[in-house]
């Protein structure tokens, strides 16, 4: 059975975006790129949900042109090579080697976790992984903390998700300022 796991990036005061939405702070040092491009090489699969696949796909194809950041021109032949799904009600189709699923969520995840092939790597938004958290569908969230306080609203975990416990797996400091909190489900 694959597993699901959750990455998501953070501001000290737990938000995914800033007041307007804003993606511009997460700093990814060298050591923070280079987990991140052993962990998308662990994966069979990318998954997103739509919003943060409309931001993903309007960036990555044509990172290289746009961006002379090491991370950004190393990472985007890894993102348009490897598989993607899109959990959307309303796309109907996507380009870049991606599925679109729709449906019943515990329904369409339990099915896409009994396939065949790598764990599948569901990176950043809130609403979906608020979802997927409160069917008890993900195994594994990665979170990193970035040393920097928003004041938004957008958090990981929307507010009345259940209680969920959770294990300590790993932490690690990168590039000596972003905090990664590995947890397992109990």
């Amino acid at each position: 059975m694959r597993e699901i796991v959750h990455m998501v990036h953070t501001s000290l005061d737990g938000c995914v975006e800033g007041p307007a939405g804003e993606f511009d702070w997460p700093v990814m040092g060298p050591e923070l790129s280079g987990y991140s491009q052993e962990l998308a090489g662990r994966y069979g699969e990318f998954a997103y949900g739509r919003k943060v696949w409309d931001m993903m796909s309007a960036f990555w194809p044509t990172a290289e042109t746009t961006s002379d950041h090491p991370h950004d021109i190393a990472f985007a032949p890894v993102w348009r090579s490897t598989p993607k799904i899109v959990f959307s009600r309303t796309l109907e189709k996507a380009d870049w080697n991606t599925r679109v699923v729709g449906g019943a969520l515990p329904e369409v995840v339990t099915s896409l976790k009994a396939e065949p092939g790598k764990d599948v790597l569901l990176m950043g938004g809130a609403e979906l992984a608020a979802e997927l958290t409160a069917h008890g569908l993900i195994d594994e969230y990665q979170v990193f903390v970035h040393p920097v306080i928003l004041g938004g609203t957008k958090r990981p975990f929307a507010e009345g998700t259940a209680r969920l416990g959770l294990e300590l797996a790993e932490s690690r400091t990168f590039d000596g300022r972003v905090v990664l909190l590995r947890l397992r489900r109990a």
